[in-house]
């Protein structure tokens, strides 16, 4: 088994642990079919099951055009606005209609009421929860999309916004991380969709089906079952020093992510690159170790980032070559607990996305800092960047910004770091995954109590007859 680095992963797996109930997902790994029962379900975890996989099959022409093609060229681009043209092909959208349909029939066959509560998550289901409610009626509906919402003029390019718009305005409530997106999110159903709005309570009402539109800040588990097995963070520390073989008191810089345009890799690169050619005397004295996961490798905007990537990394130690590298880039899966072992040694954390819902790598490095140390630099186009302000808030397109702030980090007094750290724990432990999942669900459970007395009160004024 394997814990891929996502952050979508990371948020709802500790979520299922708790609730328990059915996980319905596609089965892409070696020997998925082989560990399925006859019903295409696997208890998990397996010694122990807290809740059930159930598998969905998509052959690889499906994949292709549904996951590669239509969610990752097309809506993936154009909800990132990174200057990377959004992709859009009728049969890509034909296998994407045919994906939902089919998720959307699994979900409709594990339930066990009526009435159950299903929550949908991220672009790659927008069509799911209208498919479901034309089965389901009663069902209660959550969707949360992982991903910004871009605003009208943005979302107007793809050629199926309506279809997508009224696929979401399936759910009970739809939810996005900032009230920003939120508020994009209903000026596109303004624009594209006929419908009445209220925003004063932000709803929307289509074809007599109301939907809440909210903004749910994710985040992660409090605290991470990770950190409770490591070893203190010096130990850490001397673990990557002897690791990466650098020299004792190099000051270690620190960033993971998957391998994806949108989260600034080649920025932060260049920006050690800035801070070097403007003090060479940090030379031999730090080190940038950037853990990128491969992802999405058939996509040719993705291959192009990581052999730009490898090449950047080449020339900038090869520019600043002396007792050892600057620039260490790891291109392979990192366990969590690698992750964490990385956090806890670090003097500084890098997180520049260039456009992110939220981003739960910025609040796992302060998750992982129980001694109150090390410095979070984080971009301002991520939604974690509205949580905790007490990090250095960058724009990761200003590489002479992201170099002050690198050096600032580095040169930070350890006072200042416990004062900035502590403020940042305290916003992540009261704010975590499982007070996101209860915000929701609380809100889910208001919503079904209302269409309980409403069918209760509809079924009385039936049943008086006339004088």
């Amino acid at each position: 088994m394997q814990r891929p680095a996502s952050g979508l992963v990371a948020a709802l797996e500790p979520i299922m642990r708790a609730c328990g109930g059915t996980w319905i997902a596609h089965g892409s790994g070696s020997a998925d079919r082989e560990t399925v029962d006859d019903n295409d379900r696997i208890g998990v975890p397996e010694s122990t099951p807290a809740y059930t996989l159930r598998r969905i099959w998509i052959s690889e022409e499906e994949q292709d055009g549904y996951y590669y093609g239509f969610a990752n060229e097309g809506l993936w681009p154009l909800c990132h606005i990174v200057f990377v043209r959004p992709t859009f092909r009728s049969s890509d959208w034909q296998m994407y209609r045919q994906i939902n349909q089919r998720f959307a029939d699994a979900v409709v066959a594990e339930a066990r009421t009526e009435d159950p509560v299903v929550l949908v998550q991220d672009y790659h289901f927008a069509l799911a929860p209208r498919m479901i409610r034309e089965r389901l009626p009663k069902a209660t509906i959550i969707t949360f999309w992982h991903i910004p919402w871009p605003n009208a003029e943005t979302f107007s390019i793809c050629p199926w916004k309506a279809e997508i718009i009224e696929g979401m305005l399936g759910s009970t409530i739809v939810g996005f991380h900032t009230q920003f997106h939120c508020n994009n999110f209903i000026e596109g159903v303004d624009r594209f969709v006929e419908s009445r709005i209220d925003r004063e309570v932000q709803a929307v009402s289509l074809g007599g089906h109301e939907t809440g539109v909210r903004a749910y800040p994710i985040s992660i588990e409090w605290p991470p079952r990770e950190v409770e097995k490591l070893p203190a963070p010096a130990e850490c520390r001397s673990g990557i020093i002897s690791q990466f073989e650098l020299t004792k008191g190099t000051r270690l810089i620190v960033g993971v992510e998957r391998f994806d345009y949108t989260k600034g890799i080649l920025d932060r690169m260049r920006a050690l690159d800035a801070l070097l050619l403007r003090n060479p005397a940090w030379r031999d004295r730090v080190a940038f170790i950037q853990v990128a996961a491969p992802t999405r490798s058939k996509l040719s905007s993705y291959s192009k980032l990581r052999a730009e990537a490898e090449a950047l990394a080449a020339e900038i130690n090869e520019r600043h070559h002396g007792r050892q590298p600057v620039m260490h880039l790891i291109t392979r899966h990192y366990e969590p607990s690698d992750v964490f072992r990385l956090f806890r040694g670090a003097d500084a954390c890098v997180v520049s996305s260039l456009h992110d819902g939220m981003n739960l790598v910025a609040k796992e490095f302060v998750s992982s800092r129980e001694d109150n140390a090390g410095v979070l630099i984080l971009s301002s186009f991520t939604g974690a960047s509205r949580e905790l302000s007490e990090a250095l808030i960058v724009n990761p397109y200003d590489s002479e910004e992201m170099a002050s702030a690198m050096e600032l980090a580095l040169t930070m007094p350890i006072e200042e770091q416990a004062e900035r750290m502590k403020l940042m724990r305290q916003q992540v432990k009261e704010h975590n995954v499982y007070r996101w999942a209860g915000a929701m669900l609380v809100d889910a459970a208001r919503s079904r109590t209302r269409e309980r007395v409403l069918g209760l009160a509809s079924k009385a004024r039936h049943g008086v007859k006339p004088i």
